[in-house]
């Protein structure tokens, strides 16, 4: 499972023309699901970025993590993180989850999140979604289960 977490002072996601899911301050998580992952990646996932000190102390220092900054988390599926474009010029996604094993993860994932006490906002799972975000920073990381 990766993540891509950008810190934003405030992120959107609309689908339809109709705003789903919105955030102030915390991360955009663009969440990809890998076809052998299972739900200790997104325990690990979840565990990973909800402690990570990387919000701005008194002294312009990234040393707090989310719950002390009182963050918020917008999640956002994303497939072609797992998109491979060594051949050719048209990227494969065999290595993503297909449609149900990747929605049910995407689901666990958000329900590990509120499990340690943050309520998620989220896209639609496989919609074409619309994502805004002011980017704070910038600061923008890269969480990957399977490189622990």
């Amino acid at each position: 499972m990766k993540a891509i977490l950008q810190r934003v002072s405030q992120a959107s996601v609309v689908v339809d023309s109709r705003a789903v899911g919105a955030i102030g301050s915390g991360w955009l998580v663009l969440l990809g699901i890998h076809k052998t992952d299972s739900e200790a990646d997104a325990d690990f996932l979840a565990q990973k970025m909800v402690h990570l000190r990387a919000f701005n102390d008194s002294e312009g220092k990234m040393n707090l993590g989310l719950t002390d900054v009182g963050g918020q988390l917008l999640v956002v599926s994303n497939f072609t993180l797992y998109g491979d474009c060594r051949k050719g010029r048209r990227p494969s996604f065999e290595g993503a989850a297909g449609y149900e094993e990747g929605r049910n993860l995407y689901d666990y994932f958000c329900r590990a999140l509120t499990a340690l006490g943050f309520e998620p906002q989220t896209g639609i799972y496989g919609a074409d979604m619309k994502v805004s975000l002011t980017n704070d920073g910038p600061v923008t990381l890269i969480l990957d289960s399977h490189h622990r």
